[in-house]
């Protein structure tokens, strides 16, 4: 096998690679994510602030009680942002590791190709003279 073609197959199966860890770190924070959220986040608004107007403009229930449902939403959608911002940091953290694994793997093989190409001059050279 040649050098210029092993060289070549190696370029393709980085190339190759390259394009699946781009999909996969594009697919971390999609649009679909984002609508989850923004359907969540309307959710949660909706409710404290039917909870405040109940209490503050309606008085259906009390002030205080009303107030304390609104702290209590806020703090559940808080709550479950830093839930959700944990699950994202440890793909993100995984996906480095992966990545980190593969670069070593690519050193190795591009050290061992380095090597093979100069034993490949060396040989070039002494079969020349």
């Amino acid at each position: 096998m040649r050098v210029d073609d092993y060289l070549s197959k190696e370029l393709e199966e980085f190339n190759r690679e390259k394009e699946r860890i781009r999909k996969i770190v594009g697919s971390i924070g999609g649009k679909q994510h984002v609508k989850h959220h923004l359907y969540i986040n309307l959710v949660f608004l909706g409710i404290v602030i039917i909870t405040f107007l109940l209490g503050a403009i309606f008085h259906k229930i009390e002030l205080t009680l009303s107030l304390e449902l609104g702290v209590l939403l806020v703090s559940v959608k808080i709550a479950w942002m830093i839930h959700d911002q944990q699950k994202t940091n440890h793909f993100q953290f995984w996906i480095l590791n992966s990545l980190e694994f593969r670069i070593n793997e690519i050193h190795k093989r591009t050290k061992q190709i380095e090597k093979k190409l100069e034993e490949f001059e060396e040989n070039k050279e002494k079969n020349s003279m």
